[in-house]
């Protein structure tokens, strides 16, 4: 019983750690970021983060920095209503993560 509760104790620490690292840019930061090529032109990440779901819209977008990687957040909503979190790499426009957003 000690094993698995220390266990579940360790994870639940390293969750917390991960979740710890993302922080948000600010917008001075990010116009620096923009301009100076080190991430692409948001309308392009917007394109990229749109094109995976047909007639979608943009709800919301963040720029996060997490492990000294940048994470361009969209939110969008399907031509269904259904909405979705999309993470693209704002560095080379990979997306990351795809998935329903409850």
């Amino acid at each position: 019983m000690k094993t698995l509760t220390a266990l579940c104790v360790s994870a639940a620490l390293v969750m917390g750690a991960t979740v710890a690292q993302a922080k948000d840019v600010n917008p001075a930061k990010t116009v620096e970021l923009s301009t100076s090529g080190a991430i692409l032109a948001f309308d392009k990440l917007n394109e990229t983060a749109l094109a995976q779901h047909a007639n979608a819209s943009i709800l919301d977008t963040e720029l996060e920095e997490s492990y000294g990687r940048y994470i361009y957040q969209v939110d969008v909503r399907d031509e269904k209503g259904q909405k979705w979190e999309i993470e693209l790499d704002a560095k080379t426009g990979e997306v990351l993560k795809n998935q329903q957003d409850d």
